[in-house]
């Protein structure tokens, strides 16, 4: 018996990704498990793998986590197929290219609904210059993705316009099978900014009060475009001698590329490579500014949380970075084109010389993620979302049911 069927008000959702590695699609559903569950939904959590850093401590001991024993993809199929028949879930919930593959293709033949979240704009040309991207395997892949997708998938969840675009057009989806909800970020973990913080996070860094510290937080890959962001403060270095630069975020494909680049003079003494980090907040909060020099985004939680700290942004310009960041004298950042290095550097400038400016854009950071990027808004969105489709499964099979009991009838007046 279901959660839904033992307790209306209750609904099962069984929500698989590759892992809890700590990315922005893993920190997302770390921090809602608890607030869906205060609204009804009793949350599983599969992951395909195991990470070494993340967020499963906040998800392991509180939640129903399981991770899955197969390495091979039939294996994992297998596996997700028995949960599903086990566990009966309401609704199956899929995040993250190999989760999606997986979780569809174990729900053939069984009556749960498939929906999967849509985070970024994972077919974009640029991922051509990627020197990892093998063409014919990148096409191969789009291909299965949408064949799977529209066959095996009752809805999608968009984390922004720019997103569902693009999907409706790579994966040739139905635009009114999308619903976007933005993401949203836990302010009771970020806490907010302020100048006594701003010093404490200083002092731990071991940055003097007066440095232009300038973060950026992502892993290091082709995607997230720190090598321009790196010969940005190269070219600035000799101009602004406290200039600062703060590396967040684990290594990845791009790490050897970076590694050499941060051995030029002018970078080694410049740029302090933090690595994965469980205070990335209070790293935050030391900064003058925030900068996203990514090359394709689906929205950018790293974004979110730096506006929560109200810090004016530098970012690329990039459809689905529009959406979440205001550019202009009344907004809250500076978009450059993406891939370039010079722009960023005069973005970059203008905001360490123009402190008056910089406040104002750190002040609107701060507004916007109250109006638009909270928790709370983001989790009250998901759980209506998933108890509409699973009201819509239950319309659905009432009418199949109801069709049988006629053509019933029917048969024994004959």
């Amino acid at each position: 018996m279901t959660a839904g069927a033992s307790d209306p008000r209750r609904i099962k959702v069984l929500l698989l990704i590759d892992s809890l590695q700590g990315g922005g699609a893993e920190r997302s559903l770390a921090e809602m498990l608890p607030g869906l569950r205060r609204r009804g939904v009793d949350p599983i959590v599969v992951c395909l793998r195991r990470s070494a850093e993340g967020v499963e401590d906040q998800v392991r001991g509180r939640f129903d986590l399981r991770y899955l024993a197969a390495g091979r993809f039939p294996g994992r199929v297998r596996a997700v197929r028995r949960i599903i028949r086990t566990e009966r879930p309401d609704l199956v919930h899929t995040t993250l290219l190999q989760s999606d593959l997986v979780g569809r293709l174990a729900a053939i033949g069984t009556p749960v609904t498939v929906l999967t979240s849509l985070v970024n704009t994972s077919y974009d040309p640029v991922r051509f210059a990627d020197p990892r991207i093998r063409p014919w395997v990148f096409r191969i892949v789009q291909r299965i993705d949408g064949l799977t997708a529209r066959r095996l998938t009752a809805h999608f969840h968009a984390i922004t316009g720019a997103v569902k675009d693009h999907n409706v057009e790579a994966l040739r989806l139905r635009a009114d099978r999308v619903t976007v909800i933005e993401r949203g970020r836990d302010d009771a973990r970020l806490g907010r900014g302020s100048d006594d913080r701003r010093r404490a996070s200083r002092r731990a860094l071991d940055l003097a009060d007066d440095a232009e510290v300038v973060v950026t937080l992502g892993r290091q890959e082709y995607q997230k475009g720190q090598r321009f962001l790196l010969e940005a403060v190269e070219r600035l270095a000799q101009q602004r001698p406290r200039l600062v630069l703060l590396m967040l975020g684990r290594r990845g494909a791009a790490s050897p590329e970076l590694d050499g680049l941060l051995r030029r003079p002018l970078l080694a003494e410049r740029v302090k490579v933090l690595g994965h980090r469980d205070d990335a907040p209070d790293v935050l909060a030391a900064a003058d500014l925030f900068a996203f020099p990514s090359l394709f985004e689906g929205l950018g939680g790293s974004l979110i949380e730096a506006m929560a700290l109200g810090l004016p942004i530098v970012a690329s310009d990039l459809p689905a970075i529009r959406e979440v960041l205001e550019r202009g004298n009344d907004g809250n950042a500076t978009l450059v084109p993406p891939g370039t290095s010079e722009p960023l550097a005069a973005a970059i400038d203008d905001l360490l010389s123009d402190r008056g400016k910089a406040g104002r854009f750190g002040a609107r950071s701060r507004r916007i993620f109250e109006e638009r990027f909270t928790l709370d808004r983001s989790i009250d969105r998901m759980a209506g979302l998933y108890r509409a489709l699973v009201a819509d499964r239950a319309g659905a099979r009432s009418v199949v049911m109801a069709g049988r009991t006629q053509g019933t009838r029917e048969e024994s007046t004959r």
